[in-house]
C-alpha cells in the first residue's frame, strides 16, 4: 500500500505534509505526559477541555496541557515545560497565580475548620466590602457565574412578575439553559431556538435575541416593553470585545429605567478589571442587578449577585429589624446552595477586595496601558509582515480581529491559526484561544520574550508553507 506521501502530487501540499508531521512529532514529545494522560482517562473522563476545536489533520496534538505547578505569570506543566500564562484561568487570575496575599487567607482559613451549615464568619463583611465597590445595596452569593446569572433572571421575573428577557446576539452568560438561545433566522418573528441540543424548546421561548449596539434593538425592547421581566448585557463580549458601545448602553439604561425593566449587567470577566467598579464605572452607569465572579473569588469558586435593594429583596423578603414590629414583607423565590459562602471562598474574597481596595484605580489603569501597548506591539508586527489578523484589547483583556475571517470561511485557514496556537505552547506561551489577559505579575521582559515567540512561530510557519 503507498504511503501519505507518495499519494501527494503538489510539491506545496507534500511539503506541509512533511513539515506538520515532524512538527506533531516534536510538540508530542515535548508534552508526551499531558497526551498520555488524555488517552489514559479518556474512557473515564467526559472532558471539551482545550482551547481549539477539533481539526483531523492536527488529532494527535489535540490534548490539553497539564499543569503541575503555577506561580505568578508562570505555569509549570507535568513533563517541566514552563509557559508564560495568557490564560490567566480565563480572566480569574488578576494577580498572577498563587499569590501570597491570597494564600496567606486560605491558609489561615484552613485553619480555622470549613464550617458548612453555620453562616460563615466572612459573609456580611465581604457582601459589604462588595456594596461598597459596585454601589449595589444587597449581595447575595453562589458558587459559578452560571448560578449568578441564572439567580439574577429569577429575582428580576419574581418582582416584575414578567416572564420575557432579552439577550443580545454574541454574549455568553454561562451554561443555563434559559440563556442558550439563539434568533431564529428564518423567521424574524418566532420564538429563539436552543444554541444546543439538550435545551428543550420550552426554555428559550421567553427569551428574545437581539443585535447588540444596534438601536433598532432598542425599538424591539419598546415594542415589547410590557412583556420583559429583563433585559441581560455582557457589556463587552468576550467573544467580540472590539464592541464596547458607551452610547448604546446609555441609551439602554435610560430606556430601561423609562420603561421600568431592570437592566442586568453580566460582569463575570469585566468585574473589577477594567476598573474598580467595573464596566459599569467605565461607561458611567448603574445597573439594577449585577452578577460577578472570577477575579473576585481570587481562584476559588464563585458567584456574585449584587443588586438594588427591590429586587434583591426576592432572596431573603427584605429588610427588618429585631425589637419591632418589622417583618419579611416581600415576595420572595427560592435559591438555595449548599456550597455558597463557603469559608474559604470568602476569606480568598476578603483579600482581593482589600487588596484592591489598598491598591486604588491605579492598579486597573497601569495593567490596561500595559495591555493596550503590547496590543499596539502585536498590530505592528501583523502590519508589517502583512497579515490578516488584528488585535484588540479592552482593559487587559485582548484577543484577534481576524480582517479576512479567513478562519470561518475555510477550513484550511483554521488549521494556520490553529498552529500558530500549537507554534507558541513550544516556545513557552499559553494562550487563550486566539487571545488572553494580563495581569499583575506579567513584566516588560515577558511581553518581550512573547513577542519574539510570536516572531518565531511566523517564520516556521513561513518555511512550512503554511504561511505566504
Amino acid at each position: 500500500m503507498p504511503s501519505l506521501e507518495t499519494e501527494i502530487t503538489n510539491p506545496i501540499a507534500l511539503h506541509q505534509h512533511k513539515y506538520l508531521s515532524s512538527f506533531i512529532e516534536r510538540f508530542n514529545q515535548r508534552t508526551q505526559t499531558s497526551k498520555k494522560l488524555a488517552q489514559d482517562y479518556r474512557s473515564f473522563l467526559a472532558d471539551n477541555k482545550t482551547f481549539v476545536d477539533f481539526n483531523l489533520p492536527l488529532k494527535e496534538i489535540f490534548y490539553p496541557i497539564v499543569a503541575k505547578s503555577s506561580s505568578g505569570a508562570k505555569i509549570l506543566d507535568v513533563d517541566g515545560n514552563e509557559y508564560i500564562d495568557l490564560t490567566m484561568g480565563f480572566g480569574v487570575n488578576l494577580f498572577g497565580h498563587n499569590p501570597s496575599f491570597i494564600k496567606e487567607a486560605l491558609v489561615e482559613q484552613l485553619e480555622k475548620g470549613i464550617q458548612i451549615g453555620p453562616q460563615a464568619e466572612l459573609a456580611g463583611e465581604v457582601a459589604q466590602l462588595i456594596c461598597e465597590f459596585t454601589g449595589m445595596d444587597r449581595v447575595a452569593f453562589s458558587n459559578t457565574g452560571t448560578e449568578a446569572v441564572m439567580t439574577a433572571i429569577r429575582v428580576a421575573r419574581t418582582t416584575t412578575k414578567r416572564n420575557k428577557i432579552v439577550l443580545f446576539n454574541g454574549s455568553y452568560h454561562g451554561h443555563f439553559d434559559g440563556t442558550l438561545a439563539k434568533r431564529n433566522l428564518n423567521n424574524a418573528n418566532s420564538l429563539s431556538l436552543p444554541i444546543f441540543s439538550g435545551t428543550p424548546l420550552n426554555f428559550v421561548q421567553d427569551v428574545l435575541v437581539l443585535d447588540y449596539g444596534n438601536d433598532q434593538s432598542l425599538e424591539l425592547i419598546k415594542t415589547h416593553a410590557l412583556e420583559l421581566a429583563a433585559v441581560l448585557v455582557e457589556p463587552v463580549q468576550t467573544r467580540n470585545i472590539a464592541l464596547q458601545p458607551q452610547e448604546f448602553l446609555q441609551q439602554l439604561r435610560k430606556l430601561t429605567q423609562d420603561l421600568d425593566i431592570p437592566l442586568i449587567f453580566d460582569e463575570m470577566v469585566t468585574g473589577f478589571r477594567i476598573h474598580p467598579g467595573g464596566a459599569q464605572a467605565w461607561f458611567g452607569i448603574q445597573a439594577d442587578i449585577a452578577t460577578y465572579g472570577k477575579i473576585v473569588g481570587g481562584g476559588m469558586p464563585i458567584g456574585v449577585i449584587a443588586g438594588k435593594a427591590k429586587y434583591m429583596n426576592a432572596i431573603d423578603g427584605g429588610i427588618w429589624h429585631y425589637g419591632d414590629a418589622s417583618y419579611p414583607q416581600e415576595k420572595t423565590t427560592f435559591f438555595a446552595g449548599t456550597f455558597c459562602k463557603h469559608p474559604l471562598v470568602l476569606a480568598a474574597a476578603k483579600a482581593v477586595l482589600n487588596y484592591l481596595k489598598t491598591q486604588g484605580a491605579d492598579l486597573q489603569e497601569k495593567l490596561n496601558y500595559l495591555t493596550s501597548d503590547f496590543v499596539a506591539k502585536l498590530n505592528t508586527y501583523f502590519a508589517y509582515e502583512q497579515l490578516p489578523i488584528h488585535m484588540t484589547s479592552f482593559g487587559s483583556i485582548f484577543g484577534t480581529i481576524n480582517t479576512n475571517n479567513e478562519a470561518e470561511k475555510n477550513p484550511e485557514a483554521a488549521i494556520v491559526f490553529d498552529l500558530l496556537y500549537y507554534h507558541l505552547l513550544v516556545r513557552g506561551i499559553m494562550l487563550r484561544g486566539n487571545g488572553g489577559f494580563l495581569s499583575t505579575a506579567h513584566t516588560a521582559g515577558d511581553i518581550e520574550t512573547i513577542l519574539l515567540a510570536l516572531q518565531d512561530s511566523v517564520q516556521e510557519l513561513r518555511a512550512g508553507y503554511f504561511l505566504p
